[in-house]
């Protein structure tokens, strides 16, 4: 846990020792901001639905951005081999980065409560609990999106190979419940299960469903454990 803690502080403060973090954070507000205010301003209603609809999308861009470079610029500079050789499990460091990476997409997620306190200020007809379980959705699909894209930056040492890589994972879980009609009847309801889509659609509509929370952390740690093996194959390799 030591070596964990030591890891997500040291990617961090690396995150905000560059631009990366800053932009990210800056643009991302801009961008929901600007969706959020049309709807407010110009059409003229006031809840988050736009909101929770434009932040997945921006998520397919900007989380394998964020860590195209968490795994593999450790690779392109060598640095990995070097932390190979110390006592630190593999496990310590993925779940270091991926918790690094997460916290960014916290904090950029925090930032459009503003929207929120807005809607209370003007005293619109908010359904809190929606919101609620549509933030926690919004969390949990970042977690996801983020261990995707650390696992693909754990496959190459080109972080925009990486990137390629993770936005085509992402879009591929993000499009299932969209292509149902390309599947015979018998495997719809399996690939509409896999969709992130789709889970997430049934939180942001008030409903806490524990079938819902368990397939976000199964998918978390199904590619926490893959970027692990990965690392460890690389080892004995």
């Amino acid at each position: 846990m030591h070596n964990t803690v030591a890891i997500f502080k040291k990617e961090l403060k690396a995150f905000f020792s560059s631009p990366m973090a800053y932009i990210f954070l800056v643009v991302f507000a801009l961008i929901n901001g600007y969706f959020f205010n049309i709807q407010f301003f110009l059409i003229n209603e006031s809840d988050m639905r736009v909101l929770f609809g434009i932040i997945p999308i921006v998520y397919l861009f900007f989380i394998p951005a964020v860590s195209m470079g968490l795994i593999s610029r450790e690779k392109g500079i060598g640095t990995i081999e070097i932390i190979s050789t110390l006592p630190i499990l593999e496990r310590d460091i993925v779940l270091g980065k991926y918790l690094a990476g997460f916290t960014l997409i916290l904090l950029g997620l925090l930032a459009t409560l503003i929207h929120y306190i807005n809607l209370i200020y003007v005293g619109s007809d908010i359904d809190h609990g929606a919101i609620f379980t549509g933030y926690i959705g919004l969390a949990l699909l970042g977690g996801v999106y983020t261990s995707i894209g650390l696992f693909a930056s754990s496959l190459t040492e080109n972080q925009v190979i990486a990137f390629i890589i993770g936005i085509a994972i992402v879009l591929l879980f993000f499009m299932m419940d969209k292509l149902l009609f390309f599947f015979p009847a018998s495997m719809t309801g399996v690939i509409q299960y896999l969709s992130t889509d789709f889970h997430l659609s049934n939180m942001s509509r008030g409903v806490l469903d524990t079938r819902n929370i368990i397939y976000f952390g199964s998918i978390i740690g199904f590619f926490l454990t893959i970027t692990i093996r990965v690392l460890e194959s690389r080892k004995w390799s």
